[in-house]
């Protein structure tokens, strides 16, 4: 365990038990050289303790990454409740998290992730105030995918010449709340949408909403598009998929998409842009952490619409330095975390 967060730089690893609830939560604090840590909670059900820890650390790294480089006064966190098999009462599990995190001090503020919700907030909002998500707050997802379909725009203008997306394909791989409301965005301008989701159903509504073109979930990565946008979980881009992808960029919502910083070398090395997840995907946390400021709507958007201008500049470095976008971001986040 130390192990893993010496790699990481990581500064803290909070565990908790409430047999009570069944809570079994994990905290991961990476880094608060800028401000409290900021990041949402999985609900998730995970293989064994360790993947669950480790999946904590290194989301947390990635949220001091993506506050650094969106200029935010927020270091990274995230947690982790391991999602029981049966739980008796749901909201007693979340208020308990609640307790967790007032333990804190301040140190961690919460929000939604996979798994989670807005009423979950409201739960751990009974017991503490280092929450964000919650009903009154709203949401964040649709900033999200405001803040990715920039980063697309830009991606498309750096790879292709130009940021107009008519005609466009651009595969979308996973239809949740910030996937779906991306291929309306991108809809709208006149691209053409390929679409996969395991839920048959939100494949079908973009079908007949948006009229995508549906593709099963395996073969998405190898049909031929202009831009892949990843919007489920992590680890899409690894040893046995990068070599199967055939289009010209990857610009997607998804956390965590390399399994690996080499594999970002081995796009670069194919010609294919890849738009660092944690930049592109800040829309969200540029807005639960404004909100919780209590920054006005107007100064939140004026705020998200840095993601294009910073992804302008990763790729111009890159192009200089003749190296991936991704080694970049990292280098210039780490530089502000680390001096």
């Amino acid at each position: 365990m130390f192990a893993m967060m010496e790699t990481a730089r990581l500064e803290a690893l909070h565990l908790a038990n409430d047999p009570a609830t069944g809570l079994k939560a994990i905290i991961a604090i990476h880094n608060t050289r800028l401000g409290p840590a900021l990041g949402g909670c999985r609900y998730l059900a995970y293989p064994d303790d360790e993947s669950a820890i480790r999946d904590a650390i290194r989301l947390a790294q990635g949220m001091s990454y993506k506050a650094a480089l969106a200029g935010l006064e927020q270091g990274g966190g995230k947690a982790v409740i391991i999602r029981p098999a049966h739980v008796d009462n749901r909201a007693a599990l979340f208020e308990a998290f609640g307790r967790m995190i007032e333990s804190l001090n301040g140190r961690y503020i919460t929000a939604v992730d996979s798994g989670t919700s807005s009423a979950d907030m409201d739960c751990i909002a009974q017991q503490t105030g280092h929450v964000t998500s919650t009903t009154a707050a709203g949401d964040p997802s649709s900033h999200t995918a405001l803040g990715v379909f920039a980063g697309i725009r830009a991606t498309a203008h750096a790879r292709l010449g130009s940021d107009d997306l008519e005609g466009l394909r651009v595969a979308v791989q996973g239809l949740g709340h910030v996937g779906y409301a991306l291929a309306e965005q991108l809809h709208a301008v006149g691209a053409e949408l390929l679409v996969s989701d395991l839920d048959a159903g939100r494949v079908q509504l973009a079908v007949e909403q948006l009229g995508a073109q549906p593709v099963a979930s395996g073969a998405l990565l190898t049909t031929p598009c202009d831009i892949l946008a990843p919007c489920g979980l992590g680890g899409i881009l690894n040893a046995q998929t990068v070599g199967q992808l055939r289009c010209a960029a990857v610009a997607g919502a998804t956390n965590n998409q390399l399994a690996s910083a080499e594999i970002a070398d081995e796009m670069e090395a194919r010609g294919i842009l890849y738009a660092p997840d944690y930049v592109i995907n800040s829309g969200g946390l540029i807005y639960v952490a404004l909100k919780h400021k209590g920054e006005t709507l107007p100064a939140i958007t004026a705020h998200l619409s840095q993601i294009r201008q910073r992804l302008t500049e990763i790729y111009a470095h890159a192009q200089a330095d003749k190296r991936s976008p991704a080694r970049v971001a990292d280098a210039l986040a780490e530089r502000i975390l680390f001096g």
